[in-house]
This record gives C-alpha cells, structure tokens and sequence, in this order.
C-alpha cells in the first residue's frame, strides 16, 4: 500500500461527528482566557481541544450503535454532515480570524502592545500536528484494546471481553507513561535541576561579612546554598540603599537560608537554620518573617525587599530550601516534601520564639508565594499557635488548592466578588489586589492578620477542575481589573484554558498574572504588619522606587537577575 492510499485510507476512517464536534472545540480554544498565548501554545492548546472533541463525536456515535437507535438514510446523513460541517468551518473561520482581537482584549487590560496577527497559519499548523499525534494514541489504544478483547473472547463474553480489553490496555498505557516515561523524566529533570542548583554564579562572591549566611563566620557553608539561596543572601537591600531611599537611619536586614546540602533531613536543615539565626541576633529584630519558598527554593524579592524597606532594615527573615524542582514538578512528585520541610521550620522557630518575653521578642509572620503560600498555610496547626498566636502572615499567589484560601473564598460575604472577596468582619483575614484592600485601611484587625495578595489575572489562584462543567464564580460580573471582558466559559474548553494559562502565567508583565508587583506589596506588608511611621507620600515615593528597582534588575537577562528564577 502505497503512503497516499494510506492517508486517504486514514482520512476516509474519520469520524465526522468527531470532525464536527472537534472544529467546535477547536473554536472555542481560540477565545481568550486569563493571559495572553503565542502562537505555539495557542496552536497546541487548540490541536488538543480539537481531538477532545472528537473523542467526544466517537463517543457519542458509539454510543448510537450500542443502543441500536435507528440510523438515518445515507443520503439524509451525507446531507446533514455536509451543511454542519459547512457550518462549522463557517466558525472556525471566524474565530480565527477574531483571535487577534480576542487576544489584544487581554493585552490591552495588562498593558502590553497589541498583536497585530494571531498567526492562524501557524495556528491551525501545531494544531494539526498535536491532533495527529493525539489521533495516532489514540487509535494505538484501541488497537492494543481489541487485541486484548480477541484473546480473552475465547474464554468469556464478548461484552466483557471487551470491557476487560479497555481496562487492561488503559492500565498498560499508564504504567508506561508513569513508570518508564514520567519517572524516567523526572529522574533526568531532578538531575538536571541539581546541577543547576550547585551551579557557583561569577556574579555572587562569598560575601565577605563573616556575619551573614554563607560568610566566614556563618554555620551555613556558602557552597551549601543552592543558587536560589546565594541569589537571595546576595541580592537584597544593604543598610545603606535603604537608607538612601526613606531618608532614616537603617539597620543590616537579617537573611538566614539554608540550602538542601546544609543537612540531610529537613529536621536538620531546621535546627540549622535557627541556630544560624541565633548567632545572626535575628530574634532581636522587630520583625522576623518565616519564609517558604517556591519549588526551586526562589523567593520573590519584590516581598521581601519591600518590607525591608518597610522597617527600615529592621527585620530578619528566615527560609529553608525544600527542593529542586520548579514548583510544578514539585507539586506533582514530591508534594509531601514542602508541606514536610515548612512544619519542620516554623515548629523549631515557633518553638524557641515562645521562650523568649513577650515584650522583647519580634513580631512573627509566615511568608509564600505560589507553592509557597501553600505550603506556609500549612506549616502552623492551631491548636499549638492559639495560646501565643504568631502577629499574622502574607500569603501571596495562592494556588487553587491551598485549603485556607479555598476556605474563605467559599464562605465570604454575600455580594462580595470571588476574585476579591471580603470575609466576615475582616478583623482576620483580607484580600488585596493591584488597588489594595477591599476595606477601609482604618477597619480594624484582630491579634493576628492575614493577607492573601492576589491578582485575579492568576490562573494559578483560580484554576478549578469543576470550571470544565460550570462557569466559575470570578467570570461573574463585576470582573477584575485585569481580566479580559471577551472572555467566555465553555465546557471542558474553559478548564483546558486555565490549565495552560496556570503553565505560562509567570510570563505576565510585573503586576499581573502570577507575576507580583513589589508597590502592591507595600500596601499588603503595611496592613500586615502594621506600619505606621510612613507618610502617604513617603509610602508613593518607596512604591515608585521599588518599582522602578525591580522592573530594572527584571528586564536583565543575566543570572545576576533576582527575577531569573520566578516561575519556580
């Protein structure tokens, strides 16, 4: 057989429910969701939606057979497939055509130049490649599911034979793809990624304080760090830049971290880290912030350079790697491990910290972004913290599934938006965006104060696997600042966005997406930590400073970029 007799073999098999049903999904894949694509994702995510479709069309002619319900005439059927696929080619086309103007909506909220092309040529070419090799799994797994059948039907009903064909050719597929294909790739990834770790940057020398973490003096070896852990003992604010911009005198900020070749346990690595902030006298500080950080071990600067600045140096800051995989190859094989490595620290820090007088020992907060966040939330249990409550925590970038935030977000005021909701009294716990809080800065707070950062552009935040059968709650209008008015739910469709929009939401510009902007930090860490010495004016003028620093180091494409490693 020839290869063009088996292409046209191959085309003429196709199902044209599926083919009809595909071009819908297809379609509706081009809409605009959370953040803006290229022309690869876009066509990637469209090819894929394209072949849930039609999974969906042989389903359902499937279906039809099985139940035996009465087939149309073939001159009735070849008509009626000839007029919906006209029809449907009708709106692929459209939607193409639009998908520049869809995808500008979403630029346009986030500031960015607008697109003048959406590449549809391109578009509809990845698409095309990602259906074929989607289609040839497929077909893969059915052929492997009819063999199985053939060989049991000698022994059992067909019906059965072929039920047991399916499920035996499923768990076959997945014990290749997670044990050879997905642990084969994790195992290359993990290697990869700590020699990435241990690499030693030219731009970050040992410093040459031997009070700070990885100096002479310090308990932490400074090859021990880890790249992200050099980059944040190196790269924040010295007492002098800090003093330059507020204008006061300021104090040396304490950093404490410890990489994962500290110690071998994150028990180890826990005690180590607090005796280095011991010998640092970071319990001397007026604030002492417990950090978790991403999957990589990156913490944002924009959060913690700006409550440096905040305090006037006056702070010490704390944080254990736990990984180094970016957050979500973390999540996804080694999800115990930062839950595991955050409990270890907080409990040593909590526990010495409530030793000490209560009038002489810093205010204590909890610290993440993104995986981060997730994890801080569960570093503390109530029942130990609610006798000597810590003063709160700033949570910024929640993923979906952080079970305080999903909490809270479920029970908030009537009226008040999913994407920014207000909860009870907000004597506990707020919610703040790129125009600050919800509530009036004088509402009062309760002992302790809690602060979700979130911007409702960050799919990471608000990504659901229900939104493949009912429209999320943020979709309602009114809709945040930064979210496209174009946008549209469709079933599975929407969900499939997100999921993608969740894998590139880090290529936002700073202040949207999952991408945190140190200005609305500043009105997050004041509210949390309860800032009072700064004017409104001085306040606007730290904002614009910190802006400006954190766009300028961003924009670099060296390693010396604190930014560099801000989708881990």
């Amino acid at each position: 057989m020839t290869l063009a007799r088996l292409i046209r073999r191959q085309l003429l098999s196709l199902s044209g429910v599926g083919l009809m049903l595909g071009a819908l999904f297809f379609a509706a894949a081009l809409t605009p969701t959370l953040v803006p694509r290229s022309y690869l994702t876009q066509g990637a995510l469209a090819g894929g939606c394209f072949a849930i479709g039609y999974l969906a069309g042989n389903l359902w002619r499937w279906l039809w057979h099985y139940l035996e319900l009465p087939e149309p005439s073939p001159h009735l059927r070849s008509g009626a497939n000839a007029l919906v696929a006209t029809g449907c080619l009708i709106v692929v086309v459209i939607y193409l055509w639009r998908a520049a103007e869809w995808q500008n909506s979403i630029r346009t909220v986030m500031k960015m130049p607008p697109v003048e092309t959406a590449h549809p040529l391109k578009v509809c070419a990845v698409a095309l490649i990602t259906f074929v090799v989607l289609l040839v799994l497929g077909r893969l797994f059915a052929l492997v599911a009819r063999v199985l059948a053939a060989r049991t039907e000698r022994v059992i009903p067909r019906k059965v034979a072929n039920v047991i064909g399916v499920l035996v050719a499923g768990l076959l597929f997945w014990l290749i793809a997670n044990n050879v294909l997905i642990r084969t790739a994790f195992n290359a990834l993990d290697s990869s990624f700590r020699e990435f770790d241990a690499l030693f940057e030219p731009e970050r020398p040992q410093p040459t304080d031997p009070d700070r973490t990885g100096g002479a003096a310090s308990l932490v070896k400074w090859k021990e760090l880890g790249r992200t852990g050099r980059r944040f003992i190196a790269s924040g604010p010295r007492a002098a830049e800090i003093s330059a911009a507020t204008g006061q005198a300021a104090q040396e900020p304490v950093r404490v971290y410890v990489g994962l070749g500290g110690a071998g346990t994150a028990q180890a690595r826990a005690r180590l880290a607090l005796d280095e902030l011991k010998r640092q006298h970071g319990f001397d500080r007026a604030v002492l912030v417990v950090i978790t950080p991403t999957g990589t071990g990156w913490i944002d600067p924009s959060a913690m350079d700006t409550v440096e600045y905040l305090h006037h140096g006056n702070v010490a800051s704390v944080a254990m790697q736990y990984s180094y995989l970016n957050s979500p190859l973390s999540l996804l094989f080694q999800p115990e491990y930062g839950a595991e490595a955050a409990r270890a620290l907080f409990a040593e820090i909590y526990g010495y910290w409530t030793t000490l007088p209560k009038d002489k020992r810093p205010k204590l907060y909890l610290h993440g972004l993104s995986l981060g966040a997730l994890n801080s939330e569960r570093s503390a249990e109530l029942f130990e913290t609610i006798g000597d409550p810590i003063a709160g925590a700033l949570w910024s970038g929640p993923p979906f599934e952080s079970r305080i935030w999903r909490s809270v977000t479920a029970n908030r005021n009537p009226g008040s938006p999913a994407w920014l909701p207000e909860f009870r009294d907000s004597r506990i716990v707020r919610f703040m965006n790129q125009n600050g809080p919800t509530v009036p800065p004088d509402t009062p707070w309760g002992a302790m104060r809690i602060v979700y950062l979130q911007y409702a552009s960050d799919a990471i935040t608000f990504f659901a696997y229900r939104d493949a059968f009912r429209a999320p709650a943020w979709m309602s209008a009114p809709r945040g600042p930064d979210v496209s008015p174009e946008l549209r739910w469709y079933p599975i469709v929407t969900m499939l966005q997100l999921a993608l929009d969740m894998a590139v939401a880090t290529n936002t510009p700073m202040g949207f997406g999952h991408v945190y902007a140190p200005e609305h930090y500043v009105d997050a860490w004041v509210a949390v930590t309860d800032v009072h010495d700064w004017s409104a004016d001085a306040l606007a003028r730290l904002k614009s400073h910190l802006a400006a620093r954190a766009r300028q180091a961003a924009a670099g494409s060296s390693d010396e970029d604190p930014y560099a490693d801000r989708g881990g």
